[in-house]
């Protein structure tokens, strides 16, 4: 199966990359991250690669690695399209003090618009 990982700089990448990579290995699964800078993320999109290549080096675990540029949330559903993706997994998901779900507008925006399986960490 062919996954899409779309990390930003507000999310848990780290959780998110341990999660994915453990499926990845149990199911021989092809493994693309994507990553952006996120929601009025201070960090630039660098820093967030630089991140998540590390922690892949930590799991020892091969996996591409793309920067996505613009909107996140319609270049994530557009590169899942173009890409040919089984799935496109996102981080995301707190919840609020009356215990709804608050998501990323990024999350948001693969959640009603990708026409692949989403699965959503939470």
């Amino acid at each position: 199966m062919k996954l899409l990982l779309g990390v930003g700089a507000g999310d848990d990448a780290g959780a998110a990359l341990e999660a994915v990579v453990s499926r990845a290995r149990e199911a021989d699964d092809d493994l693309t991250v994507a990553v952006y800078a996120g929601d009025g993320a201070d960090r630039d999109v660098e820093t967030v690669e630089r991140r998540v290549r590390d922690h892949l080096d930590d799991l020892r675990f091969g996996a591409r690695v793309e920067q996505v540029d613009g909107d996140p949330g319609s270049q994530l559903v557009e590169l899942a399209e173009t890409g040919d993706y089984d799935r496109l997994v996102i981080p995301g998901g707190t919840r609020s003090p009356m215990g709804k779900i608050r998501l990323s507008d990024a999350a948001e925006f693969v959640l009603l618009n990708a026409r692949s399986s989403v699965t959503l960490l939470r």
